[in-house]
């Protein structure tokens, strides 16, 4: 369906015509047309790799398109660099802001200004910058450094220095991958106000839920190419998630269990100090055992200090029926235990390097010949093995993990960690920040894995990715375990009741 044929209370403002992108052999873009109208919050979804990033680029002058044209208010327009972007209204936030720091909110909103004289006049900058915020209903300290603001504040400064800028168009880039729900909502406040005074929005986003929230048109890209634009009312998610991967996909579908009877992991009463205490559960070989609760509950923190990055203060963890001290990473290692990180580019991966080194990384000491030099063939042949196994799309095993897709990347992360040989996998967020056709993919993987009788422990924000992968759901609330739910007891509503303290914990004897 073309945009074009649906209805605009207005002409669009910013209107892309037939555009085209090639990188080398990759035809990032083909035959493109998108219109964005004054007063909209516009949708974009796709695989990652399907040219939504490479569209944002364009338009803000990161990129020139091979063909096509781009016009601003009906008319052709060149978008020549970032600044000339921001000349014409065009401004874009992002999933991390990119703020200065040690540079004050004022001064973070007007960085970009160049009409100010070469003297800065303080005393007006505060003062206009706290009418920006005024006007979106955020309270902060102007003169505070950036560097203490939350991300949610961080998010609201970068919509205060698109504002400063008479923004036209703003282009939010997975804007709410690191905000909880009520930072979210704050900023959805905000977008909804964009929207009333005549800005329109291109709202970039894997959370299907968020789309439907908030877009009031939503455009579909796979492969390079616009599949489907459609009113948020003639649209939804399983249509959407169709289009965007080619075929159905049911998120929601729960993987048949392969749990086996052998015990693998004992712990009781495990607690840190400060952080958790009273968590006790088991964990037999094949089994995917889901950690559930609201941000800040603890769940990550018990994942931490089972492989040692964060050790246990008190409480016993016994494996294959002894006990065991994890007391750091290394132990963890040594007794099979690996923790892939939600934080795959600053915590998971060395983005610089290739996909065949960050593999092999973990275990550099298997690919050292008698003299301790690497064997980078030896590497190689790992990180093909793990590229075919895990379908991992990547021009070479050389390549540069920082030029992969998300799901690709988060793929290269967890081979990282399987090349380790482990026996208990502790997956945090497994598919933060990827699309929907790899998160198909990656809990495939998952299932996969727990059939060969590895141990899983999922620590998921999303319930619904808990609910289908899990044999049986912890549940955390403010640091405690509140309960263990079985597979036929875990739904949305008992999760999230138990999560919130509306149901009181289940007993003891009861989390078996």
């Amino acid at each position: 369906m073309s945009d074009a044929s649906l209805p605009g209370p207005r002409a669009p403002i910013l209107e892309i015509r037939s555009v085209a992108k090639r990188f080398d052999a990759t035809q990032a873009l083909e035959d493109v047309s998108l219109a964005l109208y004054p007063g909209e919050i516009h949708a974009l979804v796709g695989e990652n790799g399907a040219g939504k990033s490479t569209l944002i680029k364009i338009m803000t002058g990161v990129h020139q398109p091979d063909r096509g044209e781009i016009l601003l208010a009906g008319k052709p327009v060149t978008i020549a660099s970032a600044a000339g972007a921001q000349r014409l209204g065009i401004a874009a936030i992002y999933q991390e802001p990119l703020l200065f720091p040690d540079l004050n909110v004022a001064e973070n909103i007007f960085i970009s200004h160049q009409d100010r004289g070469t003297f800065v006049g303080w005393g007006k900058m505060y003062r206009d910058a706290e009418e920006i915020l005024a006007a979106l209903g955020v309270s902060l300290d102007v003169k505070s450094p950036a560097r203490g603001l939350t991300l949610a504040a961080q998010q609201s400064v970068e919509i205060a220095k698109a504002i400063s800028m008479n923004v036209r168009v703003l282009i939010m880039d997975e804007p709410t991958a690191s905000l909880s729900a009520h930072e979210v909502e704050e900023l959805f406040k905000l977008a909804r106000d964009l929207r009333g005074k005549g800005v329109a929005i291109l709202f970039v986003s894997h959370r299907m839920e968020e789309v439907f929230e908030i877009a009031d048109k939503v455009t579909v890209f796979r492969d390079g190419r616009l599949i489907s634009t459609r009113l948020r009312d003639e649209a939804t998610p399983q249509r959407a998630i169709a289009d965007m991967v080619g075929r159905e996909i049911d998120p929601t579908k729960r993987r048949l269990s392969v749990a086996q009877n052998d015990l693998l992991l004992s712990v009781r009463d495990l607690a840190c100090e400060g952080v958790f205490e009273g968590v006790s559960f088991d964990l037999h070989r094949g089994e995917v055992l889901g950690f559930a609760g609201l941000i800040g509950a603890g769940r990550t923190d018990v994942g931490l200090a089972l492989f040692g990055i964060e050790p246990a203060t008190s409480g016993t963890i016994t494996l294959n029926g002894k006990p065991i001290e994890v007391k750091s990473p290394r132990d963890g290692m040594n007794y099979g235990i690996a923790y892939v990180s939600e934080d795959r580019r600053q915590l998971g991966l060395v983005l610089p390097m290739a996909v065949f080194a960050n593999i092999s990384l973990p275990a550099l000491k298997r690919y050292l010949n008698s003299v301790g030099l690497l064997r980078t063939s030896a590497e190689r042949e790992t990180a093909n093995h793990f590229c075919q196994r895990l379908a991992i799309r990547t021009p070479s095993v050389d390549a540069e993990v920082a030029k992969l897709s998300g799901g690709n990347q988060q793929k290269v992360m967890l081979s990282k960690w399987l090349n380790t040989n482990p026996s208990i996998l502790i997956l945090d967020e497994p598919t933060r920040g990827v699309d929907v056709g790899s998160k198909a993919e990656v809990h495939a993987i998952i299932g996969h894995l727990a059939s060969e009788g590895i141990g899983v422990i999922v620590i998921s924000s999303d319930l619904p990715e808990v609910l289908a992968l899990s044999d049986r759901v912890l549940v955390m609330r403010e640091g405690r375990q509140m309960a263990i739910l079985n597979h036929n007891e875990a739904n949305p509503e008992t999760v999230m009741s138990v999560a919130m303290g509306q149901r009181a914990a289940i007993p003891d004897e009861a989390q078996r």
